[in-house]
């Protein structure tokens, strides 16, 4: 493969503006950043265009298609939150370079009846499919309810190639199903302890406040969602601050929840360009299950977290191509919670951050998320400037993966 030189824009490398300056490419890596093009290199001119790592997206529930789109738009790797891609499950997907890369926690611990089984119709089974078999074999359920049964599952999720372990923590009040059965405070800190003793990054679904309570003084790593019934109180901010706890707000998913679509992002010429009739009738629609939601109280959450210097990860929900799941597509709507996170009063470079090194940091990923020598030659190429206009990550010119260049209409 030869040195790919790309000359001539400026470079964000995950954490900051570096200026205009040179990037080398070579066997899938970056082997340098700056000096000069070395003779008979490949370049790519990068004249009035940024160069930033590729895009990962915190929360996903992802298939070879959804992630084949993903990577259209910029986002080089996906963080699965429930779903089939545990390790012995991905096959050739970390080695095809016409997909996103992909990382999983398999299934989350909840009760039996548990979320998120009020979300789909009656006789619907996620999963596969017909007919297609996952070539670890089927995926492992964790249903529990009590502590033995979560620090049982913990040895058996991480045998079946769990990348971190995923705890549902949630009553049915948002999605309109109150009384939905729950993991109690003792089943998390006990499934909780027992997946940090054995190593395991630990993320909580939390879409409430006390929800995302139960889940800080259980010791969770991580918050896969923002709660959304109430506005922030100092006192959660400050308990998920001291904690160290990372947070994905998953913006565009709570938006969805309150009834707002994604019809916008659908109508930019941008992103229509790049999606399936599927998926343009999907990101039209919305989950519409949280009608009493204020979108301004999410908005002032994500600003208070990043005022206190909490992690944000950048995260989306994208599910599947289907309007009871709306308003969300994989890649397009990363670049929508993007600009949600700047709406909340984040910078662009902060914003940035969320979808790149900071994820790459707090998942485990020191190969990807930034631009560096040595690091994955995952990258995006957008004209114009996102450190100051973030929209501007959708001004797609070039997508790097492991050094394969893919152009935007792939």
């Amino acid at each position: 493969m030869p040195v790919t030189a790309v000359t001539g824009a400026q470079v964000f490398d995950g954490e900051n503006t570096l200026g205009v300056t040179t990037v080398l490419v070579e066997d899938g890596r970056i082997a340098r950043v700056g000096g000069d093009v070395p003779e008979g290199a490949e370049i790519v001119d990068g004249a009035g265009a940024t160069l930033l790592p590729g895009l990962i997206d915190a929360h996903v529930h992802t298939s070879r298609e959804s992630l084949a789109l993903a990577l259209r738009f910029g986002v080089t790797t996906e963080l699965e939150m429930q779903g089939l891609h545990t390790r012995d499950n991905r096959g050739d997907i970390g080695e095809n370079d016409a997909l996103a890369d992909v990382r999983s926690s398999g299934f989350g611990i909840t009760p039996p009846g548990g979320h998120p089984s009020e979300l789909f119709p009656e006789g619907f089974r996620p999963g596969p499919p017909p007919g297609v078999k996952p070539p670890g074999g089927p995926p492992l359920i964790p249903f529990s309810t009590t502590p033995e049964e979560a620090v049982a599952f913990i040895p058996q999720l991480i045998e079946r190639g769990s990348d971190y372990i995923k705890f549902m923590v949630d009553d049915g009040s948002v999605e309109g199903h109150p009384g939905l059965p729950m993991l109690d405070q003792a089943t998390l800190n006990a499934g909780v302890a027992e997946a940090k003793r054995r190593g395991m990054l630990t993320v909580a679904h939390t879409l409430t406040l006390d929800a995302t309570r139960m889940a800080v003084e259980a010791g969770i790593d991580g918050l896969a969602h923002l709660f959304m019934d109430r506005p922030p109180t100092g006192e959660i901010i400050d308990l998920i601050k001291d904690a160290g706890v990372f947070v994905v707000p998953c913006v565009v998913l709570n938006a969805s929840m309150m009834g707002i679509t994604g019809g916008d992002l659908a109508d930019d010429p941008r992103v229509a360009s790049r999606l399936s009739a599927d998926w343009d009738t999907t990101l039209r629609s919305s989950y519409g299950h949280y009608p009493q939601g204020e979108i301004e109280d999410v908005l002032a959450t994500v600003k208070a977290l990043g005022d206190a210097g909490v992690d944000l990860l950048a995260g989306t929900d994208a599910a599947m191509p289907l309007p009871f799941l709306g308003g969300i597509a994989h890649g397009a709507s990363l670049h929508h919670e993007l600009q949600y996170l700047v709406r909340a009063g984040l910078d662009p470079v902060h914003a940035l951050r969320a979808a790149t090194s900071v994820p790459a940091r707090r998942f485990g990923l020191d190969d990807r998320g930034r631009i560096a020598e040595g690091l994955r030659a995952d990258l995006l190429l957008v004209d114009g400037d996102p450190t100051t206009a973030v929209s501007d990550t959708l001004n797609t010119r070039a997508v790097w993966r492991r050094g394969t260049r893919r152009d935007p209409g792939m």
